[in-house]
């Protein structure tokens, strides 16, 4: 089957944006334009300029995605559909990269100031309205795996105290809690939910039986690696009601639907802002809620009660990748996150409903919106190695997948994001159906 996505255009990088551009733009300058002005004349003729104004799509279709796909460098031919490993920057967060770094290079006392200022005064308050939270509570990170150890080791825990895991988590979120139970006595207990599970409501009945009168936290994701999605609020009113202290890594759900906080109602959340949410890679947040301060405390400060800057970790921090996720907010807020969450959602069924064309297909995604993330699909085709089939489909035609030997399964993942095609989907089912001939 012929793929039409080339005749969307991509950009093509260019030079980099002024000393000048960047000292001159000030704090407010640089939040508005997201440092994005560093694609100039040479940019193809058909693609907008990186600091254009977004043309929001209006419904699900290709078409409407047309200007959003055009956004992005990737290299044309190529079809990226491993999102959910790690997402690609449009070219705007990556020109926003190479300009904070410019700037540090260029005047690094004003170039310091200037990238403290667009994180403290954009990207913090941007991010904490964009989760539905207050800004003192969120906690600039690298990634997911360093806000969820430093959630775990944070929790007052004594020995014979016990902690309530999921079977499905990520190592990144069960490891803290190992390290919490080699180096003081924690017991980690996991319980066993099924890949897929029925509903909601057999997730938290599982829960709910494997507390104890000893458990004092509970970890899980709010979507699963395999896109498994969770009850977050169910089970953290649970926990909440017993007095137990609920974790949450959203590594997989931040940037694919709208995640309110507050509304949640959990104790800690941790994510990546390189997966989904399309930020440079390196950055994430850790949220602790305002209310749970006296339970989960710093890693760093030996105050109790310490403020969000006792929670962030000493040293220098890497201020340019942090200042252009400005850029990153810009374009999430322009695109909208429920657009986001409508068109990941359409284009997995777009890709469900392709698959089931083939023999030997296990769908494993959950059979409702209530179970299933809207971008992640993963499925078993009878006869084919998912590791093998993973440098075999890049081979064969340039596509990027993912495999998901885990949870008992000999699974391939595909995460398809908002700059994906319904032709790039009938291209990787086409070629995944060579695979089993």
């Amino acid at each position: 089957m012929t793929d039409d996505s080339s005749r969307i255009p991509v950009r093509a990088a260019t030079h980099p944006l002024s000393r000048r551009g960047f000292l001159t733009a000030g704090s407010a300058g640089l939040a508005g334009a997201s440092l994005s002005a560093c694609y100039g004349d040479s940019a193809q003729d058909d693609a907008p300029p990186t600091d254009s104004p977004i043309v929001t799509p209006i419904g699900v279709e290709d078409a409407a995605w047309a200007d959003i796909r055009a956004r992005f460098i990737l290299e044309p031919g190529t079809a990226y559909m491993n999102n959910a490993s790690l997402g690609i920057p449009p070219a705007s967060v990556a020109a926003a990269v190479g300009a904070g770094y410019e700037a540090l290079s260029r005047e690094p006392l004003h170039g310091k100031r200037d990238l403290g200022e667009v994180i403290s005064n954009r990207v913090v308050p941007g991010l904490a309205d964009f989760l539905s939270a207050d800004p003192g509570e969120l906690i600039l990170t690298r990634n997911a795996s360093e806000a969820l150890h430093m959630g775990a080791v944070g929790v007052d825990l004594r020995p014979g105290d016990e902690v309530l895991i999921t079977s499905q988590e990520h190592p990144a979120g069960r490891r803290p809690w190992e390290y919490r139970g080699a180096r003081h006595g924690v017991k980690v207990n996991t319980v066993f939910i099924p890949s897929p599970f029925e509903s909601e409501e057999q997730v938290t009945e599982l829960v709910k039986a494997a507390l104890t009168p000893a458990t004092r936290a509970i970890a899980f994701c709010h979507v699963t690696r395999g896109g498994h999605l969770y009850p977050v609020r169910a089970l953290c009113a649970m926990a909440r009601e017993r007095g137990i202290v609920s974790h949450v890594d959203g590594a997989q759900a931040v940037g694919m639907f709208p995640v309110d906080l507050h509304d949640l109602g959990c104790d800690t959340y941790s994510a990546s802002l390189h997966k989904w949410m399309l930020g440079p890679m390196g950055t994430g947040f850790l949220y602790v809620r305002a209310g749970a301060r006296d339970r989960v405390r710093s890693a760093f400060a030996p105050e109790d009660g310490a403020a969000s800057a006792g929670y962030q970790p000493p040293g220098t921090s890497p201020l340019p990748t942090r200042a252009a996720l400005a850029a990153t907010l810009d374009f999430m807020e322009a695109v909208g996150i429920a657009n986001v969450a409508a068109r990941t959602r359409h284009l997995s069924d777009q890709l469900k409903s392709r698959l089931a064309s083939l023999p030997g297909i296990t769908m494993l995604s959950g059979p409702t919106p209530a179970t299933s993330c809207p971008g992640s699909t993963i499925f078993e085709l009878e006869g084919v190695d998912a590791i093998a089939a993973v440098p075999l489909v890049e081979e064969r035609a340039r596509i990027h997948i993912d495999e998901h030997q885990r949870d008992g399964h000999n699974a391939i993942r595909i995460s398809t994001h908002v700059y994906n095609t319904t032709a790039e989907i009938d291209r990787v089912v086409e070629t995944l159906k060579t695979l089993s001939e």
